[in-house]
């Protein structure tokens, strides 16, 4: 999956928040994203990550 930094990913599951829109602060092993509405920072592996991503939002340049 083509993940860069800097994207918006929509979850199947949502955050303990009720958003499930994460943006993306790191990539490699591990995927270091951040919670749109509440801000918290989760580190989740990449395998786990790519089960779960329903959709890839990028922003146009």
């Amino acid at each position: 999956m083509d993940v860069q930094v800097g994207d918006v990913l929509q979850m199947k599951k949502p955050h303990p928040c009720g958003e499930n829109h994460f943006l993306v602060l790191r990539t490699g092993m591990d995927f270091k994203i951040r919670c749109v509405k509440c801000g918290r920072e989760v580190m989740i592996p990449r395998s786990k990550a790519e089960k779960n991503i329903k959709r890839i939002i990028r922003e146009e340049k």
